[in-house]
């Protein structure tokens, strides 16, 4: 039997405070909250300047957008900017729990999809299978293919990253309640911890989510309380360590997925294999002699299951440091839209989350 009841609507509102229209996604679980309307300029001469600006002047959009009561602790979110490189379709800017990340795998694939579903880049000719999206991230251009149909997305999206290489390898870190660790810290878009957790005590496979984030996150503290020097050779915006990310030590080739977690910004839990991750892990292995160029690697995420394949296609520069472009491929789906509504009298409209 239909339903008779009607579409509901909210009573007007501020008109000095416009909602936030938004469509959902989500890449192998990991959500993204794309924002279509209601955000006020981000204003900068650059994709980073416009980073800056945003953290200093318009924190509160990423805060009602993504924390309680309209979102979670581990939300995530985009707002899509300009770009200043020529060859950019979109530029953008990725907002996590705890502020604002130089690169987001899982976006990058969702964005695809996004950007050729609703017009940002033009439907390829007729018996062209696969689009182009070039989306200038934090850390710079990546290019994402997009299967299509009819000019429609359909299927897995691949993109092609920024230069990954391996920053340091074996360092020996003194883990709170884990005593010594060895910790190697590598660079897909953004820099990551990475560790076995069979050193930490605990199967990634099979532990709990709470054991393995506190586990990520002590690890994460005891590299920053080390003061190892992180550093990129293009920004002083992208040297910064973005998280942990837990293995089961399974870095040699294999037919067989790997599997994997990350633990990012505040204790945030990747629900994916993480784009970024899945970059920078490739380009370790591939650093340490265990991958040859364009060896596929399929990396499985422990929290749902979902896996994203990875390879590097070819060898780059990134300063003085060798590097590979990493192809990362993986699913993405449109789970809904929403039109939130900010009330000037509410206490909590700026949001909040629970520790």
């Amino acid at each position: 039997m239909e339903s008779s009841l009607a579409v509901p609507r909210l009573p007007p509102h501020d008109p000095r405070t416009p909602p936030l229209a938004v469509v959902d996604m989500h890449t192998g679980g990991e959500p993204l909250r794309v924002v279509l309307a209601g955000c006020p300029e981000v204003v900068g001469p650059t994709l980073l300047a416009k980073r800056r600006y945003m953290r200093q002047h318009l924190d509160h959009v990423r805060r009602r957008l993504l924390l309680e009561p309209r979102g979670h602790r581990d939300m995530y979110g985009a707002v899509l900017v300009p770009s200043e490189l020529p060859d950019a379709h979109l530029g953008v800017l990725f907002l996590h729990n705890e502020g604002y990340s130089s690169m987001c795998g899982h976006g990058v694939l969702a964005l695809g999809r996004f950007a050729l579903d609703f017009g940002l880049v033009p439907a390829p000719p007729a018996g062209v299978r696969e689009a182009r999206v070039n989306i200038h991230c934090p850390c710079g251009l990546v290019a994402a293919f997009v299967q299509c149909e009819g000019g429609r997305s359909r299927g897995p999206v691949r993109f092609h990253s920024v230069p990954a290489f391996a920053l340091a390898t074996d360092l020996l870190v003194d883990v709170p309640g884990h005593g010594k660790v060895v910790v190697d810290i590598a660079y897909g878009g953004a820099f990551y911890a990475f560790v076995s957790a069979e050193k930490l005590g605990l199967d990634v496979c099979s532990a709990k989510t709470r054991d393995l984030v506190d586990a990520a996150t002590a690890v994460t503290g005891a590299v920053k309380a080390q003061q190892f020097n992180i550093h990129h050779p293009e920004s002083a915006d992208l040297a910064f360590l973005y998280g942990t990310i837990l293995t089961d030590g399974r870095d040699a080739h294999s037919e067989e997925p790997t599997t994997n977690i990350c633990v990012f910004a505040d204790a945030q839990v990747d629900r994916s294999p993480t784009g970024s991750g899945v970059t920078a892990r490739i380009a370790l292995q591939y650093h340490k002699g265990l991958l040859e160029l364009n060896q596929t690697r399929a990396f499985k995420s422990s929290a749902t299951g979902s896996v994203f394949t990875g390879k590097a296609v070819r060898e780059a520069k990134c300063g003085d440091f060798k590097a590979v472009i990493v192809e990362v491929s993986g699913q993405a789906h449109y789970t809904g839209t929403a039109s939130f509504t900010i009330e000037d009298d509410d206490p909590l409209r700026d949001g909040f989350l629970l520790k």
